[in-house]
């Protein structure tokens, strides 16, 4: 059974989707612990129902910022003492520094609300309504050490009605994005996935 550990910054709704697969049976992994950068992230709550150890690992110390070096280094370490194989971001809202993408390359992937490459970084959903575009949804992939750039695993197309709202839209994107990470940490679960360069293959 593959052993993950879930990074998260707030509501955690791709989290739950993930527990509540998980209790299905649907996915054969185990959810070993919840990383915070915020103690008020409502996401700490759904694992602490479902038993799931929780840490925050805080941006400040002593009102001073650490560096991001320092504060991996904290959420590397937990990861290790959970025995953590696959690492999920699931709506954390920090940029991870370097080296820890480097020791964890090919072992953590992301979950983004927008078809990448178009609209990177945050307000993805806001972004596209604001564009105008026709069509946008939801792309998970592996992180690399650029900002939503790494290889994509798979994506998820959401049509954009005349009648929408950016708030619309956004509900619409999360609903995929619940069923697309489910189905790519089942993937990595399975061993389905490699990847060759920029390019994900997914075996038969």
């Amino acid at each position: 059974m593959l052993n993950i550990g879930v990074l998260v910054s707030g509501r955690g709704s791709n989290l739950q989707a993930l527990i509540d697969a998980i209790e299905r049976k649907e996915i054969d992994v185990k959810i070993r612990v919840v990383i915070s950068n915020k103690k008020e992230a409502y996401a700490l709550e759904r694992a602490r129902r479902h038993n799931i150890p929780t840490y925050v690992v805080e941006v400040k110390n002593k009102g001073k910022n650490r560096c991001r070096e320092e504060i991996d280094d904290e959420i590397d370490s937990i990861l290790e003492k959970n025995e953590v194989a696959l690492v999920v971001l699931a709506g954390y809202m920090r940029i991870l520094s370097p080296n820890f993408v480097k020791k964890w390359y090919g072992r953590i992937i992301n979950i983004h609300p927008s078809l990448l490459p178009s609209f990177p970084g945050v307000e993805a959903q806001k972004q596209a309504f604001d564009y105008g575009v026709k069509v946008t949804g939801c792309t998970v992939h592996f992180v690399d050490e650029g900002v939503d750039t790494g290889p994509i695993i798979l994506q998820k197309v959401v049509e954009v009605k005349d009648e929408d709202t950016v708030e619309s839209l956004t509900d619409r994107i999360l609903n995929e994005e619940h069923k697309a990470i489910c189905e790519a940490v089942s993937l990595i679960a399975r061993g389905k996935l490699s990847i060759e360069g920029r390019k994900v293959r997914i075996k038969k």
